[in-house]
């Protein structure tokens, strides 16, 4: 009769860790690809009004934004509490928008030129003046899709 042995030693085997960096990296590739970056810095404070009927925008590639608001606390020592126009990244006046529409239509394709919208960030503590001179600049160089942004809360 044959003898049977009994291992000494059951252990489970060591799990290899030999293809770990390939599929960190692989993770950080996804990330890297799929995450899209603030292409603006918000110099103004800016929250947005209330509204109870909101739809999104549906190409925000074709979107310009104009961002009104009260500096935020870095800048008021330079440009004051007033509320100013943010254009990019940097203040601007009235005057300087039509500029500022001409740069993001040359930017746009022909055929999107007449989908484009601009959306204004305004700040609900905003004085309504300088939102109607910005709107009034917006028709005098042809800007007529104007978008308002605002925050969504349910209806009662």
């Amino acid at each position: 009769m044959a003898k049977f042995k009994k291992k000494g030693n059951n252990d489970t085997p060591g799990i290899s860790t030999a293809s770990l960096p390939d599929i960190v990296f692989m993770i950080l590739m996804f990330f890297m690809v799929s995450t899209s970056m603030r292409q603006t810095d918000i110099l103004v404070k800016v929250t947005l009004p209330e509204a109870t009927e909101a739809a999104k925008l549906e190409r925000k590639d074709l979107a310009s934004y104009i961002y009104i608001g009260a500096p935020s606390k870095q800048y008021q020592a330079q440009f004051g509490t007033e509320a100013r126009i943010q254009l990019n990244d940097s203040f601007k006046s009235v005057d300087d928008i039509r500029d500022f529409i001409a740069s993001e239509r040359e930017s746009l394709s022909e055929a999107d030129r007449t989908f484009m919208t601009t959306s204004l960030k305004i700040d609900e503590d905003t004085r309504m003046g300088i939102v109607t001179d910005v709107k009034q600049e917006l028709r005098r160089c042809s800007a007529l899709k104007i978008m308002y942004a605002a925050r969504k809360t349910e209806k009662k």
